[in-house]
């Protein structure tokens, strides 16, 4: 009995895992309503396979995959069409516009006065009168737009000339030399180690992480002090 329910309970889980990769990728956040709908019926027909082991699992492995199926064709279709698309997924509705709260948007979508101002005060924004837009999106997600005199300055408002910015590679994890990302930012083991040494360090075994942003090498050592060094690079 141990041995079925095991068995069972693996070939679930790995099962419901492919499913959901299948499905695509989303934060839990923005699911739309009929995604939400299907990640709840495989979870139920998950559940219901491992309690009840008279059913033969191939039954509820079958449903979920017709779920899945659906949920592919639906989300093919609502690509196609839009009528289907804001169908299935809604459209996004404006809350505030020019600074003006839209009284009857907001009762349409029950959204209440506390709701909005927390979701402003979560950015950083106090009044509504420095909103130029804040719509809700479809995923319950609230857009906002600060007024232009309300944005922070940017380097093109000051005509600066800036880099262009490039995500930092990570070379080395807990003392392991990630040698395919080091290749692939044309980096050698040995300039690596030529710029551990300027920094003070003898092995990459002292390193708990190491990353390239493309101008500099940032290192923080493996111990409690949270030491932190960066270098130049050296070409």
């Amino acid at each position: 009995m141990f041995f079925l329910l095991l068995t069972r309970t693996i070939f679930t889980y790995f099962f419901v895992l492919v499913a959901l990769r299948v499905m695509g990728k989303r934060e839990i956040g923005k699911l739309s309503i009929f995604d939400l709908v299907v990640s709840i019926m495989i979870a139920e027909i998950s559940a219901v396979s491992l309690q009840d082991t008279k059913l033969p699992i191939w039954h509820g492995a079958f449903i979920i995959i017709l779920l899945v199926l659906l949920q592919i064709g639906v989300a093919f279709i609502s690509l196609k069409s839009k009528r289907m698309h804001d169908l299935i997924e809604g459209k996004p509705t404006v809350l505030i516009a020019k600074g003006k709260i839209n009284d009857s948007e907001m009762k349409r979508t029950r959204y209440n006065m506390n709701d909005l101002l927390m979701q402003l005060r979560e950015k950083n924004i106090s009044s509504v009168a420095d909103v130029e837009f804040a719509i809700l999106e479809t995923s319950g997600k609230l857009s906002v737009f600060p007024k232009s005199e309300k944005q922070p300055v940017t380097p093109q408002d000051l005509t600066l000339t800036t880099r262009p910015l490039e995500m930092t590679t990570s070379i080395i994890v807990d003392g392991q030399v990630d040698y395919d990302k080091l290749s692939a930012i044309n980096k050698s083991p040995k300039w690596l180690l030529e710029q551990l040494t300027m920094l003070g360090y003898r092995s990459p075994k002292e390193i708990f992480y190491a990353g390239w942003d493309g101008q500099m090498l940032q290192v923080d050592r493996i111990d409690n002090k949270s030491q932190t060094k960066s270098q130049n690079p050296t070409l």
